[in-house]
């Protein structure tokens, strides 16, 4: 990873993002089916690109629309469709072309009242509730976002009545409709305008903010932050829950400076990530030095992404902790203090995340329940209570309601956020501090992701190798106790690869958009372990390739 001399530096003009330009090229670029690069593609979150490269422009968001209508059809979903959008500039011109569709096929809609941008978990709670207790007439969701990617990205996320991103059996058949419309030109996409579909005796408005948050003390225990007179500091990155935070510390009388209340779609206020981009990506240390640099005015700080499904968290004792570190702590914490929660509620996490949450939830005495990468998985336990919390390394994740029932089965990242104060308020320990007691009982993990070369035949062979093509029975000095090429909760492919031994591990994952693969490795030695499991687990990942 080649670090960007611009890294943790206010983002300078240059690097800001031409807004008048991304939204005509919306308008005027017409995607051509026939180019990949232009399809539609969903991914593990929904179909993202961008304006300036034609894969994210009018004619998608007209054609996913339309497809995600016939799919409803097909499937008998005919309650309300819940729609949120992001502070991302396309998300705006794309809200009002998923309307125009929407509203032409008679879908009832439920747009936020006053305009207001939406949380993804929002969406996710809106869904729920309305649909608890029905069997019919249910309801389903979309997300208008590219979550924490650079400006100049858009992103169209559909829920299904689980609330939850969709599964790939659904997004696969949005994807190929969607695609078929487009290779028709749109003939088969119904549309209105705008000005109609705000008319349309459909349309209706929905209080999204203020219901999710006269709800929030089911899930976090707010009385006791409240009561703890804790200094919470909170940058929402200038993202769809901007107004929410004032709204949590206006309700429940918390003691919560918002720092930053900044809407601009160049997000010029960000300091620069790794690669010289801006993004909004509460866990990079690079893109959080804003409030990195403002952690001794604060108890806890926190932060989340554009459509607030990530989470970042800033003490005093530690700064910034990593992801995979804040998800140990909250799981340790939680399971030992939401007495309601079912004897078997199990713990969620992706392949990458952290072999301390395998030790944490050993120690809790509670089952792992491991998936490969994508929050998807986790929605059905998290929608009956099965799994009491699901997370992924890059700082997603969700949790039950203080008496074990769903909460928001998407990610959602206000309530880890508040849960960071709620750990300091009862436990009298940070978030930070809870981490050096873990480690000191549980061993330390030292972790890094690396990224690798690799053509498109190397990448295909990588997410079809089976643990049989691993010779070696060593890793790093010690034996190789597993090798996974699907993941042992669910077991569904992980894409790739996953070599454990007693005290360190690595897993091997194609990138989506790039000629490269990922190692991610953990070692529970220390530094010098954690680089020769790199080391050779590149040397055995080539080998397996080559």
């Amino acid at each position: 990873m080649k670090l960007s001399p611009l890294a943790g530096k206010p983002a300078p003009a240059s690097v800001l993002v031409d807004i008048p330009r991304l939204v005509s090229e919306y308008y005027t670029r017409q995607p051509d089916a026939a180019i990949a690069t232009q399809r539609v593609a969903f991914g593990t979150s929904g179909h993202r690109g961008s304006s300036f490269d034609a894969s994210f422009n009018e004619w998608h968001v007209l054609a996913i629309s339309q497809a995600i209508v016939l799919y409803r059809a097909a499937q008998g979903i005919d309650g309300p469709l819940f729609v949120g959008i992001d502070t991302h500039a396309l998300s705006t011109p794309a809200g009002v072309s998923a309307l125009e569709v929407f509203a032409a096929n008679g879908v009832n809609v439920m747009i936020a009242e006053n305009d207001e941008y939406t949380p993804t978990p929002a969406v996710s709670h809106a869904i729920l509730c309305y649909n608890r207790g029905r069997t019919s007439g249910l309801a389903d969701g979309v997300v208008i976002t590219p979550s924490h990617n650079p400006p100049q990205s858009g992103g169209f996320k559909y829920n299904p009545p689980n609330g939850g991103p969709a599964d790939s059996h659904v997004t696969k058949w949005i994807e190929a409709k969607a695609n078929e419309l487009l290779g028709e030109r749109l003939k088969g996409v119904k549309r209105i305008s705008y000005e109609q579909a705000l008319k349309a005796p459909t349309t209706h408005r929905h209080d999204y903010l203020n219901t999710y948050v006269a709800d929030l003390g089911n899930v976090i225990d707010l009385v006791a932050i409240r009561d703890s007179g804790l200094r919470l500091g909170v940058d929402p990155l200038g993202g769809a829950g901007v107004n929410y935070w004032s709204a949590i510390a206006e309700h429940y009388k918390l003691n919560l400076d918002v720092v930053n209340t900044s809407v601009d779609p160049t997000f010029r206020f960000m300091c620069v990530d790794w690669d010289g981009q801006i993004r909004m990506d509460p866990s990079s240390p690079y893109a959080m030095q804003g409030l990195i640099g403002l952690k001794d005015r604060f108890d806890v700080a926190f932060a989340c992404d554009p459509d607030h499904d990530r989470h970042g968290i800033v003490t005093p004792t530690g700064g910034l902790l990593a992801p995979n570190n804040y998800l140990a702590v909250a799981i340790d914490y939680l399971f030992q203090n939401r007495p309601q929660w079912r004897a078997d509620a199990a713990v969620g996490k992706t392949v990458v995340s952290s072999g301390l949450i395998d030790r944490v939830t050993a120690r809790l005495g509670r089952r792992l329940y491991e998936v490969p990468v994508g929050f998807k998985y986790f929605a059905d336990g998290l929608f009956d209570g099965s799994l009491g919390f699901g997370g992924e390394e890059s700082a997603g994740a969700s949790f039950l309601r203080r008496d074990g029932s769903v909460w928001a089965t998407d990610k959602d990242g206000l309530i880890p956020s508040l849960l960071a104060a709620e750990i300091t308020a009862r436990t009298g320990r940070d978030p930070s501090q809870a981490y050096n007691e873990l480690t000191a009982a549980l061993g330390e993990p030292f972790a890094t992701r690396v990224e690798a070369k690799a053509n498109p035949q190397q990448k295909a062979a990588l997410g079809k190798l089976s643990p049989q093509q691993v010779t070696s029975t060593e890793l790093a000095g010690e034996k190789i106790e597993q090798i996974l090429s699907h993941a042992p909760g669910n077991d569904q492919a992980i894409g790739g690869l996953k070599v454990m031994t007693a005290n360190g591990w690595f897993a091997a994952r194609p990138s989506g958009t790039e000629d490269i693969y990922k190692i991610y490795a953990e070692s529970f030695i220390d530094e010098g372990h954690l680089q020769r499991l790199v080391a050779e687990a590149q040397v055995l990942v080539d080998a397996a390739i080559s």
